[in-house]
């Protein structure tokens, strides 16, 4: 196979560097599947990979990119086949394991995900990490209770980023009404009000009593995609018997709580981990996602070459970024 191009983070002399290279074969980690990458989708995790110190890749020289999506090539596994296509989310891809900012890729089959019918290879990518942490975590709440026809009030932070912007589409899709939209970035608020919520509020407006144990009871459900700091003040305003999806921590990773909101409200925090799900459970969110999750005709999309990716990583470490960010990989 000729040279082909990928994204390559490197480590000089303690400093971390990335470009875009001609590499080969060669370069990828192993596995039982060779996929031709059509689109690779950008997560806040990726501009983490290409930061010193960004917890996330392991070891140098590596590909980044945590999704893929794409034909197969070449496979010793029995359980696909040449030109079937498919979809690589998550596990070790673009951590440990070369990923998706590449056109091509090799991985192992036991992470692997046919596409299903309905779904376009760009649709997968428009889903990404970010789609499939906000099915995850509706799926979660739905679990315990969450229901449309009980019309629950249902907060949603983060709400421009790519799980939160997703999360407030399904929900809208799915006829839930009462979505409250958590933002700070008063200039989107109609972007925001377009994809199904209901009412847009910022920071300031759940902050302006000091937190107690105990608060007014104003949301049943809650799609968490900040942690940090704000899960302290989201808590005691939970109702009775109410949950919290927890699947980012953008905020930070610590938070304060006392034990009263759990033991006087029965209140519930689900964590929500999408890089190891299971592959069995994977294919049922992918099937809703096929079925009854479409959702592309508002979302928020841009398309980039591999080229453009740098002002993207950049978008996301200052938080200036809205929606979802695709990356095409052929023509």
């Amino acid at each position: 196979m000729e040279a082909f191009k990928a994204i390559v983070v490197k480590e000089i002399d303690g400093v971390i560097t990335y470009a875009k290279e001609d590499i080969n074969l060669s370069a990828l980690s192993n596995g039982e599947v060779i996929i031709k990458v059509a689109y690779s989708s950008v997560n806040y995790k990726d501009s983490l990979a290409v930061m010193k110190n960004g917890g996330v890749i392991r070891k140098y020289p590596m590909i980044p990119g945590i999704d893929l999506s794409g034909v197969i090539v070449s496979t010793s596994s029995n359980e696909f086949m040449v030109g079937q296509h498919v979809i690589v989310t998550g596990f070790d891809l673009g951590m440990t394991h070369t990923g998706g900012f590449s056109e091509y890729a090799c991985v192992p089959a036991k992470w692997v995900v046919k596409l299903p019918e309905n779904l376009s290879l760009k649709d997968s990518m428009i889903i990404g990490t970010a789609g499939f942490t906000a099915g995850i975590s509706i799926e979660s709440l739905e679990e315990m209770g969450m229901s449309s026809q009980s019309s629950p009030n249902i907060l949603v932070t983060g709400a421009t980023g790519g799980v939160g912007s997703l999360a407030i589409q399904l929900l809208a899709q799915n006829g839930y009404r009462n979505i409250t939209a958590l933002t700070r970035k008063e200039e989107y608020k109609q972007k925001i009000m377009n994809l199904g919520a209901s009412n847009v509020i910022s920071l300031e407006d759940i902050t302006s009593e000091k937190t107690r144990p105990l608060m007014k009871q104003k949301y049943h459900f809650v799609l968490d995609t900040v942690g940090g700091e704000l899960l302290t003040i989201l808590i005691p305003q939970i109702h009775y018997g109410g949950s919290i999806a927890m699947c980012g921590n953008v905020g930070g990773i610590n938070f304060s709580s006392t034990v009263l909101p759990f033991i006087l409200r029965g209140i519930n925090l689900l964590g929500i981990d999408s890089v190891n799900y299971p592959i069995e459970k994977r294919n049922l969110i992918w099937k809703r996602f096929s079925q009854e999750w479409h959702i592309f005709e508002n979302t928020i999309v841009n398309e980039i070459k591999l080229e453009q990716l740098s002002s993207v990583f950049n978008e996301l470490q200052k938080g200036t970024h809205v929606g979802r960010t695709i990356v095409k990989l052929t023509d």
